[in-house]
This record gives C-alpha cells, sequence and structure tokens, in this order.
C-alpha cells in the first residue's frame, strides 16, 4: 500500500497546526504575567486537551511560553519580546493618533485609552491618564480581550458589517463566559452602538465607571480601532456625555485624514 504523502494535504495541515498555535498564543497572551490554566486554554480555543497540551509543550520547548511553577499556569514566555524588538518602531495607526491622544486627554481630563483590532481580539495600545484627582484606571496597556467584552470591542464590533459583527461574536461565544457576558448581550450592546454612532456604557469594567467609546477606519471602510474615554459615573452627566462623544468623534476623524495623509 503506497503511504507516500499527498502534497495537497501537507501545507493545509501545515497551516491548521499554525494557526492552532496561534490560537493558543492569543488567549495565553489575554491571561498576561499571571498565566491561564490549560483548561481554560481548552475551553477558549475549542480544541481537545490533548492538542492544546502537545501545542504548549512545543512552545514552552521554543521559548515562546512558559509554565509557572507554582499556580500550573501557562504564560507568554520571554522571547516573545525579544522577537518584538525586531520591530520597534510604532505602528502607523500610534504615530497617527499622537496629536488626537493629547489633544482629547486634555481636553476631557479623564483617563483615555486607544485600543486595536487584533484578529478576533482588541489590544489596549496606548492610555493617556487625564488631570483630574480621580482616574479610571480599568486596563493597561497590553491588556487583550475577546472583541465585545469590553467599551472599545463593542465600538469596533458596531462598525463592521453586521454578518462580520455577528461572526466574530458566534467565534467568541465560549470566551465571554470569563467575562461575565453573553452573545445575547454583546449583539445588543452593538445594535445600540450603531443605531448612537458611538458606544456608550453605562457600567464600566469597573463598578461606578461609565465608558463611552468612538471608532476608528482604515482608509479602506475597516475598523481598525477604538478610543475610549472612562470616567466615574459622577463624571458623565448627559450634558458632559455629549461633549466627550464630540471630542471623541472629531478626534477619531482626524486620526482617520492623518491614516489616508501618512502624517503623525
Amino acid at each position: 500500500m503506497d503511504k507516500t504523502p499527498n502534497p495537497s494535504t501537507e501545507p493545509r495541515q501545515g497551516a491548521q497546526a499554525i494557526r492552532r498555535a496561534l490560537a493558543v498564543l492569543r488567549i495565553l497572551a489575554a491571561g498576561r504575567e499571571d498565566g491561564v490554566p490549560l483548561t481554560e486554554v481548552v475551553r477558549a480555543t475549542g480544541l481537545t486537551r490533548p492538542t492544546v497540551h502537545r501545542i504548549v509543550h512545543v512552545l514552552i520547548e521554543e521559548g515562546i511560553v512558559e509554565r509557572h511553577g507554582r499556580s500550573g499556569r501557562y504564560a507568554i514566555g520571554n522571547q516573545v519580546p525579544e522577537l518584538a524588538l525586531a520591530r520597534p518602531r510604532p505602528s502607523p495607526l500610534l504615530v497617527a493618533a499622537g496629536p488626537s491622544l493629547r489633544r482629547a486627554s486634555a481636553d476631557i481630563g479623564d483617563t483615555l485609552f486607544l485600543t486595536v483590532r487584533t484578529g478576533n481580539d482588541t489590544l489596549c495600545v496606548d492610555r493617556r491618564i487625564g488631570a483630574y484627582p480621580i482616574q479610571v484606571l480599568s486596563i493597561e496597556v497590553g491588556a487583550r480581550r475577546p472583541l465585545g467584552v469590553s467599551s472599545a470591542g463593542v465600538a469596533i464590533l458596531a462598525a463592521m458589517a453586521a454578518q462580520d459583527a455577528r461572526e466574530i461574536i458566534a467565534a467568541n461565544k465560549t470566551r465571554f463566559d470569563a467575562y461575565r457576558t453573553d452573545v445575547a448581550t454583546v449583539l445588543a450592546q452593538v445594535t445600540a452602538a450603531r443605531r448612537r454612532g458611538y458606544n456608550l456604557r453605562e457600567i464600566g469594567l469597573v463598578q461606578g465607571t461609565k465608558s463611552i467609546s468612538t471608532w476608528i477606519k482604515t482608509p479602506d471602510g475597516r475598523p481598525a480601532a477604538a478610543m475610549t474615554v472612562s470616567a466615574v459615573r459622577t463624571r458623565l452627566g448627559p450634558r458632559r456625555e455629549q461633549e466627550i462623544v464630540d471630542i471623541l468623534l472629531r478626534e477619531a476623524r482626524a486620526i482617520e485624514q492623518n491614516i489616508r495623509t501618512g502624517l503623525g
């Protein structure tokens, strides 16, 4: 019997293995320094436990993943930031957003976040602390969340074609449990944000806070990022809410213009 490998299937299998490894890495990245237990990686990726175990241990051998001895959790390894040094320059989006983030932070006074889309996740890439004495530091730079969990994630989904947003929300279904939300809730939030033209979250990630997010699109019309203001609820009454929305919308359009013209 001829057991010669079929060349047409080998590339597909190789691509599948790479995609599975990247899916595992994205889940681990969301765990930051604390790491993620193997059971959570299995649940979030939908892969079998033996498959996840095999992927993780290959990545450990390569220095891409590490295992915390005391907790048994898995986290991104030291080689990842070392590899990132190969591209030390800030992304074009960060360069384009810089002037707007400075202006908006000065005008608003509360904490301002810039969050980008990466696959089915959001990643906080910048945070500006305002001058008001009470600041809401709900998310750190580098924090990763499934799209739909944070105010910024809902805003990015709202800027997409409805079918594309539904597909991402469905793909993230198993991950929502860890953030105490679900598909129906996220879909309702996206619909409301799409209707408003921005996202308003009456209850932020931190109790007693409120968030407003506007989306930022690339020249081809795809939502790439969102700007978010988070503040204590008493700071975001109806009049000030509209003032902040106007500032965020103004600066989102300015960032989009900078992206189109290649300006920073």
